[in-house]
């Protein structure tokens, strides 16, 4: 491979005495021309390189074909109207719809016209409480900033202008007098992608109203907060406000709306664990918390006082992960059971009422509505099962197909089956491997690794169209639950973050040497992959055992450990990684993993394929780049090291259904090609 040149500065920082070369700085300026001419060239070199796999096009054709068929999302009512999205295949974007009862459905808004090129995306939609009213956020090219546009929902006239330079924001009504936002102060010019997003602000917008008339509630300078969110309480009685300076933890307040000028009074006063605010009865709060429960639990306690002193249990904490919802008048307390759901359905006593059949093992989402609506909906998927949506009584405990996948595909072929293995320092660790009944365990099949391991994310089964092409060709797709997620709780978080993040990629190697001593696969066949903090996860293993895999697929990773938090969002992941600002100690071990920091000269790394974005302003695109230019001169030849610009990619951005088809197409193609194989049309 020649690879573009890639120029070297002479730039180094102390950290505690420890010199750094950093000769790739440059390219941390996305907006700079010579890194514009940089990225031209490296995707240059990249496409030329995709061009001679043979049977590209013919994996683009077939994902096109899997794709090509109706989805639908849960339907969900808005006064007179049921709301459902829809996308009729091939959309780039799925088209919010409604219709009254016994009447036809209608667009109510279409994603795909906001603009000439489908990146102006909707990121999220409102209604207010009586469904009159509609605010919903669009986004530019994947950016986090968005705008405010604000609708009556009947006749979808505008009112007043959009308000501008929202970011991490939601949207919470006040009745039909206006609504909460936040964001942040706006950037300067040409630092929108790199700028440090920090003091939040949760402003309150009157309709028709300036927005420089917006009044500040929470946060601020006075009161320095990183994320603010704001919700109602579905009577409207209470705002609920969340505070945190990190991805993890966060502080609870309330302000009675009911009175007058009444203040807003401390729940919680630190951001030691995770609290919200599910129902309320009256002054009565039902509060989900994790507070002497890593597991969580639900707890009440009264608005008048609500210190956690006073808290009281109502749904104890298991030995099973909770994740709750509310919905018609009843709560839900979906646990997650070693990576698996289990529902059941609570009153507001506390007394059991039923346990939710679900349709097999896999991942069940959903069972929200109002406290009056007594039919639920939900959404059950898994490796196997194609998202399919369920109405629920939530009197009988029954539930009913409402609307199946309409995809071409025949599960009866494919097992998948759920493995416990030892990790390095003898924790067990579960793992998911979906692969054809047919499939011989001889240590030659194409094997995919996925894996995230961080910010208590937990990854349970769901069905995915685009590993279809791999498990048709006999490949064999494995997910392990990694320590960093949360599938057993703040403690199996914490297992994997800061002076601990090396249990991840402990989890992760015995995962891989797991498949390859049960023969399922071997290093000549199998392939890593992760996004984000799953794109640092790969990073970190394929430096620290390039021998294991074949290919790897770093996805807006998370690469250059020593300078992260200095960009975006990235000061607020510290929680989980530590700063190498923050002691010498801290320096040293995040040093020591960095991806970008531990490439060496004369070892062969494996065949990668790095993929980020040019409007993705949550991984700054800096990492992607620095970890390719490293790569690309560290490596002796045997295989390629290749990264992919695309416009729409990453967090957040939106999608064009041909962009993400061929991103795909592209993936797999570069496994099958560096691996040896043929692709079987």
């Amino acid at each position: 491979m020649t690879y573009p040149n890639t120029k070297e500065e002479n730039i180094s920082d102390n950290y505690f005495g420890t010199i750094v070369n950093d000769p790739y700085r440059w390219l941390e300026d996305d907006r700079a021309e010579d890194t514009k001419a940089w990225v031209v060239e490296q995707n240059a070199v990249t496409q030329k390189y995709l061009e001679q796999i043979p049977y590209r096009d013919l994996i683009r054709e077939r994902l096109t074909k899997l794709m090509n068929y109706e989805k639908y999302s849960q339907p969900f009512k808005k006064g007179v109207y049921t709301y459902f999205y829809k996308n009729s295949g091939l959309q780039n974007q799925s088209v919010l719809y409604r219709q009254k009862e016994g009447g036809d459905a209608e667009v109510f808004l279409d994603p795909n016209t906001f603009s000439k090129d489908a990146t102006t995306s909707l990121a999220g939609i409102k209604f207010s409480k009586d469904g009159s009213m509609v605010a919903y956020q669009l986004s530019e090219g994947g950016s986090d900033w968005t705008k405010v546009v604000v609708i009556r929902a009947e006749d979808k006239s505008l009112i007043g202008d959009a308000i501008i330079d929202v970011k991490f924001s939601g949207i919470a009504w006040k009745g039909n007098e206006g609504f909460y936002y936040s964001s942040y102060d706006k950037p300067k010019e040409g630092s929108e992608l790199s700028g440090v997003t920090e003091y939040h602000k949760l402003f309150f917008h009157k309709l028709e109203e300036r927005q420089s008339e917006d009044q500040l509630i929470f946060g601020g300078d006075k009161m320095p907060r990183r994320y603010i969110g704001a919700s109602l309480t579905e009577d409207e009685r209470y705002l609920v406000i969340t505070a945190a300076n990190s991805t993890c933890g966060n502080e609870l307040y309330i302000q009675d709306l009911s009175t007058a000028n009444s203040s807003i009074h401390t729940l919680v006063d630190h951001f030691d664990q995770n609290n919200e605010i599910i129902d309320n009865v009256g002054s009565t709060l039902f509060i989900y918390t994790n507070l002497n429960a890593p597991n969580g639990r639900i707890v009440t306690v009264d608005a008048a006082d609500p210190g956690p002193e006073n808290w009281k249990d109502l749904i104890p904490e298991t030995e099973n992960v909770l994740d709750p919802t509310t919905g018609g008048g009843k709560l839900f307390a979906n646990y997650i059971k070693d990576a698996v759901s289990m529902v059941l359905q609570y009153n507001r006593a506390g007394k059991l009422e039923h346990e939710v059949e679900l349709p097999g093992i896999g991942t069940a989402n959903g069972f929200s509505s109002k406290e009056e609506e007594k039919e639920l909906y939900y959404t059950f998927s898994s490796y196997l099962y194609p998202a399919t949506i369920f109405k629920y009584d939530s009197t009988s405990g029954k539930s009913e197909l409402y609307k199946k996948s309409g995809i071409d595909f025949d599960p009866a072929i494919y097992e998948s089956k759920q493995v416990f293995y030892m990790s390095k320092d003898g924790t067990k660790v579960p793992m998911i491997i979906t692969f054809k009944k047919d499939v011989v365990l001889n240590g030659k099949n194409p094997t995919v690794l996925y894996g995230y391991g961080g910010f208590n994310v937990s990854l349970t089964p769901a069905f995915s169209t685009s590993i279809i092409v791999l498990l048709e060709q006999g490949g064999i797709y494995a997910v392990p639950n990694i320590r960093g997620g949360g599938e057993y709780g703040e403690k199996w978080h914490l297992a994997g973050t800061k002076l601990q993040k090396q249990n991840v990629f402990d989890d992760f190697i015995a995962a891989a040497e797991y498949l390859i001593s049960e023969k399922y696969t071997s290093s000549d066949y199998l392939a890593i992959m992760g996004g984000s903090n799953g794109g640092l996860l790969v990073g970190a293993v394929m430096t620290q055992r390039p021998e294991l895999v074949k290919v790897v697929f770093p996805a807006v990773g998370v690469l250059d450990m020593l300078r992260y938090h200095k960009f975006t969002a990235g000061a607020g992941w510290g929680y989980d990684y530590g700063t190498s600002e923050d002691s010498k100690e801290m320096f040293d071990y995040l040093y020591k993993y960095s991806p970008v920091h531990t490439l060496k000269d004369g070892v062969s790394y494996p065949a990668t394929l790095i993929t980020t974005a040019d409007h993705d302003d949550r991984v700054v695109p800096a990492h992607s780049f620095k970890f390719a230019a490293a790569l690309q001169k560290h490596q002796p030849g045997e295989a390629p090291m290749l990264i992919s610009i695309q416009t729409n990619a990453g967090h957040g951005a939106g999608k064009p259904t041909d962009k993400a088809i061929q991103e795909i197409a592209d993936r797999w193609s570069f496994l099958f090609y560096n691996m040896g194989l043929t692709y079987v049309n």
